[in-house]
């Protein structure tokens, strides 16, 4: 059986409220062979009609927008082309901008400041379905990860892979209201209160394989 030679090239949506940006941008993406920008957005409300317009592998998000940020902009998007990914390009890199993109479905998070050692790298690893951060804010974040005790993070794992408080007792041997207690110190700890989000924090820090895009 003979393989066409022609690969699919991943498709790119650019959202930032900067011209000069974005034209930048398109012209580095598209100096790659793999790599095809397919639309632009200079607010998040365009990002979403651009999306479900052009049906994009990957939308490149800025944070600080008029009209739709890229918080809200990132959730609608997510919510009407489920099949798109969102890596995060900001200047932002607090802690609560970063837990909030990640809690709405980003599958990454890089800073415009030292992105262009990493943006090609994180595109191809996001398209492949994996998490990806810069270096920093990676750190950052396993730092966190190290605050759970291995309990907890026992605990974190069987959330996140669908088991029950009863289920997790089963499994661990312990009372249901032990396995409750960890599961609130496991949220209080890292500000996470839903298991979506629990699911996509688990999966960047590599407790759990799982594919990004089906975790809503």
């Amino acid at each position: 059986m003979i393989q066409s030679k022609t690969m699919k090239k991943i498709s790119l949506l650019l959202v930032d409220d900067h011209p000069v940006v974005r034209q930048g941008l398109r012209a580095f993406l598209n100096q790659e062979s793999d790599l095809e920008v397919v639309g632009e957005a200079e607010n998040g409300r365009q990002a979403v009609q651009m999306a479900r317009k052009t049906m994009p592998d990957i939308v490149i998000m800025d944070l600080m927008m008029p009209l739709l940020n890229g918080w809200e902009g990132t959730r609608q998007v997510l919510e009407n082309v489920p099949s798109t990914k969102v890596l995060v390009l900001s200047s932002y890199s607090d802690d609560v901008s970063i837990q909030r993109m990640i809690d709405v479905g980003a599958s990454g998070y890089l800073i415009k400041q030292t992105a262009a050692d990493n943006l090609l790298l994180a595109i191809r690893e996001v398209q492949k379905g994996n998490a990806f951060f810069s270096p920093t804010i990676a750190q950052r974040l396993r730092g966190r990860c190290r605050q759970l005790t291995a309990r907890e993070t026992e605990v974190l794992r069987l959330i996140v892979e669908g088991l029950r408080n009863k289920q997790i007792a089963e499994e661990l041997g312990i009372s249901i209201k032990t396995v409750e207690q960890h599961r609130q110190q496991v949220m209080n700890k890292l500000k996470i209160h839903d298991v979506a989000g629990l699911t996509r924090y688990a999966v960047s820090k590599g407790l759990v394989e799982l594919d990004l895009s089906a975790v809503s």
